[in-house]
């Protein structure tokens, strides 16, 4: 790929990142799980042997066969922006990509041996150019961080576990990798989603698209401020029962909810790290084989650290007040749950009335336990 082949691609001059490593944009729970990963000697071996046992070369006919190869002849428009986001974040050879005959909106990028990205009609039909140049960029950054190969693992796992379901401890076995993959898999979506910022360059379209994704394709009805301001009641809201309620309802899901996603973006981009990519500072490929794993592992530790600190979640307060010695665990649940008021050890507790909270949400792969529609969603709500 030559940089002659996009001099009027696309209509507004944007920013490229010569050999940029995806460490650039990963986020640390994200990077040091990769890190990890890649310095783990025979791990490409083991997962090159597990692909035989994969349905990977299935998946590569079905979309073949029943959906539409995207080409210089066929979605045109699509073709550009891959071609255009490749070149951005420098990823030397193009993945495949297909639009398949789906009304959800959605997309993913699978593959072991080589990324293949998917999206749907519904996606493409909902997004304008510059929100679908985001979705695009998010999958060339899953493919870029080698995200496929697990997102792979992860639809097999899932797949294995409905049907040992039947078997009690196998299945709890296969759970267990399915409920630990999901959890990286939910920070990935947001290392990919800024991989999107950075190939569309368009913060605005990024978040018209996840709140699309969320409403649907009326935008004359949304506000992307009263939108963000849902991830701030959604974070800050309720008490302890809620807390433990979201993290339920989070469980089954491959994707992190639409507008904590897009309150995440907005906070990356306005962070230096994010400004430093944008004035060509960041770390390149050639340096990759030098990160140091504890390293990593630091920076993630930091990160959630101060996520607790910081978070106005009542669960992560309670967390950081218990870290930081300000009281009994046991009085501090009690009173949270019970909504007695006060602090005093002797003090009757008035009780609060239950709170189902009930309806769960399925997992954005479709296979949650929840009450909700079933939703793969990969381009807001999920871009796997």
């Amino acid at each position: 790929m030559t940089e002659s082949n996009h001099e009027n691609v696309p209509s507004r001059q944007r920013k490229r990142f010569p050999g940029i490593s995806s460490r650039a944009y990963e986020h640390p729970a994200d990077r040091s799980a990769l890190v990890a990963l890649r310095k783990l000697s025979g791990f490409d071996t083991v997962f090159k042997a597990l692909s035989g046992l994969l349905p990977e070369r299935s998946l590569r006919l079905l979309f073949l066969s029943d959906s539409v190869r995207v080409s210089d002849a066929q979605f045109a428009h699509l073709n550009t922006m891959l071609r255009d986001a490749c070149y951005i974040l420098d990823l030397e050879k193009v993945p495949a990509m297909y639009v398949t005959q789906d009304p959800r909106p959605n997309a993913m990028c699978i593959g072991l041996d080589e990324p293949l990205i998917v999206l749907t009609t519904g996606l493409v039909e909902l997004l304008d150019e510059e929100e679908m140049r985001a979705v695009v960029g998010h999958e060339v950054g899953h493919a870029l961080s080698g995200h496929s190969v697990y997102r792979t693992v992860l639809l097999f796992l899932t797949s294995l576990a409905l049907k040992i379901a039947w078997i009690p401890l196998g299945n709890v076995a296969i759970m267990a990798i399915v409920t630990a993959l999901r959890e990286w898999f939910r920070k990935s979506e947001l290392s990919a989603d800024r991989a999107g910022l950075l190939v569309g360059q368009d913060l605005q379209a990024s978040m018209r698209g996840l709140m699309k994704i969320a409403g649907g394709n009326h935008l004359h009805e949304m506000n992307v401020d009263a939108f963000l301001k849902q991830a701030e009641e959604y974070e800050a809201g309720g008490d302890l029962r809620d807390s433990v309620l979201k993290i339920l309802n989070v469980l089954p899901r491959s994707h992190p909810f639409t507008t904590v996603r897009a309150a995440e973006l907005k906070k990356w981009a306005a962070t230096r790290d994010y400004q430093r990519i944008m004035d060509g500072h960041y770390p390149r490929r050639t340096e990759d084989k030098d990160t140091s794993v504890s390293d990593s592992f630091r920076e993630s530790a930091s990160h959630y650290a101060d996520t607790v600190r910081t978070s106005k979640d009542p669960l992560m307060k309670l967390v950081g007040d218990i870290a930081g010695g300000a009281g009994d665990l046991s009085g501090k649940l009690r009173d949270k749950f019970t909504g007695a008021a006060g602090s005093g050890s002797g003090g009757s507790s008035s009780s609060g009335g239950s709170s189902d909270g009930g309806s769960g949400t399925n997992g954005s792969n479709g296979h949650g336990n929840g009450s909700g529609p079933a939703s793969d969603d990969d381009s807001g709500q999920g871009k796997g």
